[in-house]
């Protein structure tokens, strides 16, 4: 069995790893995992990665959740080229910061507009509108960081190239821009950044990876989609009383 990778392309650092992985030209099986569904919380996938985490990568006998160690993993040993994880330490230093701070910030951040727009409503729990509203406050913060601190006057966020954390980035922003939050008005360096990334990936693969963001607020308008499994419900609830 060759390269296996479980994703939902719903979920922000399995688009990355996707869109990584297609760039590429690196060979895998799609294995979709319906989070929606609650399909991570099944037997099934649990036995795969006891994590119930995507992405998750299977090579051979070998299993690896964590978007970042599998971008790097996949970098490693399909010998990309260098721009996306170069070897200079001082470069690879500042991927690592800009990761290490998304871990920390930009990852709760930016994801809980899913929450407010998409899961809470079809899963019975709404996010108060006071989270809503200290969320707004919060993403614009770090976008006025991740401008200024990170960008800065490079064209992207580790140098003069596109490394992974340019993908991790916009794949965290992608979400609120799908679901139409007006993200970067008063950010002009992010949004040319931003044009400068998906031109360098390429409109089609683009288009082919955010589909799934782009129509799921429509999907929940319209109550197309199926209740999820209570399960995954009791779980919204404990993340909805998480967010700050």
């Amino acid at each position: 069995m060759g390269l296996e990778l479980y994703l939902d392309l719903l979920s922000q650092p399995s688009r990355a790893v996707y869109i990584f992985a297609k760039k590429n030209g690196i060979p895998f099986e799609l294995r979709p995992v319906d989070l929606l569904k609650g399909q991570h919380l099944s037997k099934d996938f649990t036995q795969i990665n006891s994590l119930q985490k995507l992405p998750t990568l299977k090579d051979g006998d070998f299993v690896l959740s964590e978007s970042v160690a599998i971008l790097i993993y996949l970098s490693s040993k399909y010998k990309t080229e260098d721009h996306w994880y170069p070897p200079e330490l001082h470069i690879r230093a500042r991927i690592h910061q800009y990761l290490g701070w998304h871990g920390d910030l930009v990852r709760g951040t930016f994801g809980v507009p899913l929450w407010v727009k998409v899961i809470g409503p079809i899963s019975g729990h709404q996010v108060p509108e006071e989270k809503v509203e200290r969320n707004k406050e919060l993403m614009d913060k770090t976008l006025h960081k991740m401008e200024e601190y990170f960008l800065g006057n490079k064209p992207f966020l580790a140098g003069q190239e596109m490394t992974i954390a340019d993908l991790m980035a916009l794949e965290e922003l992608m979400q609120p821009l799908a679901l139409g939050y007006d993200l970067l008005a008063g950010h002009k360096k992010l949004a040319a950044w931003r044009n400068r990334v998906e031109t360098f990936l390429g409109a089609e693969l683009c288009q082919e990876a955010h589909g799934p963001i782009l129509k799921i607020f429509q999907q929940v308008t319209n109550k197309t989609i199926p209740p999820p499994p209570p399960e995954f419900c009791s779980r919204v609830k404990l993340r909805i009383a998480s967010i700050p």
